[in-house]
């Protein structure tokens, strides 16, 4: 798959890409998620991924699953790539990989701020199901996250046998 002339690979994320993780985490968040916090996300066994653009980390997330559900934790892509398709190609990703595992339901937690999520989010079919007052330190104190699930039970005859990279081109 191509980005913009650049060659595109979804992988598992390696404790090699820590240092890369870390550098977008900084550039993306007030208060990042640690090597540490990565590390540990990795130990577990959660499903990580890494969106390589030529051969170089530029997105990332971060699913855990249990009990018939899965939660993505961490959904972020590079400041530079933004706004290039890459986000959704990795929330594909994840969501095919949800319903490989038969799962029944998604979640996810985004800032109320994040208007750019929130429109990724809803445009895959994810519906806001709540709020969580003040679940984000910001540097103004505290900011709400909004939830949100998707059904997998009822999307995945729609979406499966989809390339998560097939709305790259």
């Amino acid at each position: 798959m191509v980005v913009a002339e650049k060659p595109v690979e979804i992988r598992a994320l390696r404790e090699s890409d820590l240092v890369a993780i870390g550098v977008i985490e900084s550039a993306s968040y007030e208060y990042p998620w640690s090597a540490g916090i990565f590390f540990d996300c990795l130990s577990v066994g959660y499903y990580c991924r890494v969106l390589d653009l030529q051969g170089q980390p530029a997105a990332y997330a971060v699913l855990s699953i249990g009990a018939s559900e899965a939660h993505i934790l961490n959904l972020t892509v590079s400041p530079e790539y933004r706004r290039q398709g890459l986000g959704r190609c990795l929330l594909l990703d994840l969501l095919a990989h949800a319903r490989t595992r038969s799962l029944h339901r998604i979640y996810l937690e985004v800032r109320h701020s994040n208007d750019a999520a929130r429109v990724l989010y809803k445009a895959e079919g994810f519906e806001l199901i709540g709020l969580r007052r003040q679940y984000y330190r910001s540097r103004h104190g505290r900011e709400d996250a909004l939830v949100f699930a998707l059904s997998l039970d009822e999307s995945a005859s729609s979406a499966s046998g989809t390339d998560p990279r097939a709305r790259l081109v």
